[in-house]
């Protein structure tokens, strides 16, 4: 069978990713709720939001970890051409320590970085340990984050994460949970479970964050 993916085309592929992207862009309109905007930190979100990252303003300081599969080199050369900056890494020992690595670098000097908690393969909602070993070692705060709209053009694409996109006109709201501080001396379980705890509590809260954006007409102001 002929893979739909491979070196020949796979930059013709992440061209026409980014060219749909770009068009959708003009329809999507996401606005920030109480973003601490602390620099370096760490956002943390589920993988099926991946795409939230399009609401921070500050692309050229974000990192976005991004797995070594072929899918992955659509997605890297597509966030790139996005103004990001990508890392990228893998399950397996050696692609995992030099990513983290890299990312420890980058947010020594100051920079952030974005991390799907429950990536690249999941469990779905299970909380991995990258975003908590980067902020023992950097001391960098995890940012939890999540993304909503009640709009019919908020739609659920049929992955295995779920992955929610705008499909249209869309608004959308970021919102953001309290910093979370790693010690040397706290279990890796114990902010695994304070971060879950957090996530959770932002896609409960979001309807309502939600409606109060909208009696603020926060979509009326300039972006």
């Amino acid at each position: 069978m002929v893979r739909l993916i491979n070196n020949k085309n796979i930059g013709k592929l992440a061209e026409l990713v980014y060219r749909i992207l770009r068009i959708q862009e003009i329809f999507t309109h996401i606005k920030e709720v109480n973003n601490p905007l602390i620099s370096p930190c760490i956002y943390a979100m589920w993988h099926e939001n991946q795409l939230c990252i399009h609401g921070i303003e500050d692309k050229a300081h974000l990192n976005v970890l991004i797995s070594n599969s072929a899918d992955g080199e659509i997605i890297a050369r597509t966030v790139e051409k996005w103004g990001f900056r990508v890392v990228r890494g893998s399950s397996a020992r050696k692609g995992c320590v030099t990513s983290t690595m890299q990312l420890i670098t980058r947010l020594k000097e100051g920079e952030c970085a974005a991390i799907m908690v429950d990536g690249p393969r999941g469990p779905l909602h299970k909380v991995k340990g990258g975003a908590i070993k980067l902020a023992k070692e950097t001391g960098a705060p995890i940012i939890p984050m999540h993304w909503y709209s009640p709009q019919k053009t908020f739609i659920t694409l049929p992955s295995w994460d779920k992955m929610r996109a705008p499909f249209g006109d869309c608004k959308i709201i970021n919102l953001y949970g309290e910093p979370i501080y790693a010690g040397e001396n706290d279990s890796d379980e114990d902010i695994a479970q304070k971060l879950k705890a957090s996530l959770q509590e932002l896609a409960k809260r979001a309807p309502e964050e939600y409606q109060k954006a909208r009696k603020l007409k926060l979509w009326k102001k300039k972006r």
